[in-house]
């Protein structure tokens, strides 16, 4: 591990976080803290993750937002029967026309809510833990050269109706962790770079591009990094993430828009938006072309003083 590193690893991360709610919510000091949920056809998790956050509305919480990607089933209508306010990606910034894609939603989330310090939580966990949003505030709301706090948790893989305790976050380990020791040897101490489970404050999230898609949270990690160096960053133990793993081939374009994320933050430019990958049909292995989402949003704050071109 980086020197560096390790002596921020030793004081930046919390193996066993002991802050309770009370001291968490008087640590606010008139703070706004707001909770977002991403969702796209997430009807079966959406709205048990929105009741482990629910019972904090109030105390620690202030807002709790899930997001709707123009879902198609009744994910919308789970999570504001479960308590939370819904907002459809299009609905903000009306005039702009949206981008598919995770990290679309996200910047998006920032007009639809108000909180200084903004908490996002995937709506596709399974057995959500209420302890997520304790966790991910503590360092923030304790520490004000914080900036950035990640998840990090054990990740069991599910499978065809199969489950072992551990070999969850597959891309992280084949492909994001590699890369971040290859270019910012100083980020090797992240045990979870591309967590859903993140907490920032709203003057850094608004003040940074968002990478589409699944390339985000590598994006906004690398932005944290280069803007307060390691002192800003923090991590906290969350126990354990169950979600809804993925094929090899849907990791293989969210491979592909994480690694197009980093490259353009190494000046890296000129890349092919598609991704060509093989399946076996009929005993024949065929090519398929997938679409990668390649073009960033500007920094939020931009759009908040008009200068986004509307829709033509």
């Amino acid at each position: 591990m980086h020197p560096e590193t390790a002596s921020w690893f030793g004081r930046n991360t919390w193996q066993r976080p002991a802050w309770t709610i009370d001291e968490l919510t008087a640590a606010k000091d008139g703070r706004v803290v707001s909770v977002v949920l991403p969702a796209l056809n997430e009807e079966a998790t959406v709205g048990g993750v929105v009741a482990s956050v629910v019972p904090l509305l109030g105390s620690l919480v202030d807002e709790l937002v899930v997001m709707d990607s123009a879902s198609t089933d009744r994910t919308a209508a789970v999570a504001a029967a479960a308590g939370a306010r819904v907002v459809h990606r299009d609905d903000v910034l009306p005039d702009l026309p949206p981008q598919p894609g995770k990290g679309e939603v996200l910047w998006r989330s920032l007009g639809a809510t108000s909180g200084d310090v903004i908490v996002f939580v995937d709506s596709d966990l399974v057995e959500p833990d209420p302890g997520f949003v304790p966790g991910l505030l503590g360092p923030l709301l304790l520490d004000r050269k914080v900036n950035l706090v990640k998840g990090f948790y054990r990740r069991p893989l599910r499978m065809e109706g199969a489950q072992t305790e551990t070999g969850g976050g597959r891309v992280t380990e084949l492909l994001a962790r590699p890369v971040l020791a290859a270019l910012w040897p100083e980020l090797s101490g992240i045990i979870q770079p591309l967590g859903g489970e993140y907490a920032a404050t709203r003057s850094f999230l608004e003040s940074v591009p968002f990478a589409p898609g699944y390339g985000v949270e590598i994006g906004l990690l690398v932005d944290a990094f280069r803007r307060f160096g390691l002192a800003g960053l923090a991590q906290v133990n969350l126990g354990v993430r169950k979600h809804r793993n993925r094929s090899l081939l849907e990791l293989g374009v969210m491979a592909r828009e994480i690694l197009g994320c980093v490259l353009r933050r190494h000046d890296v430019g000129g890349q092919e938006d598609t991704i060509t990958q093989f399946a076996q049909v009929m005993g024949e292995w065929m090519p398929r072309t997938a679409h990668v989402q390649t073009v960033e949003r500007p920094p939020f704050a931009e759009a908040k003083a008009g200068l986004i071109p509307p829709r033509p």
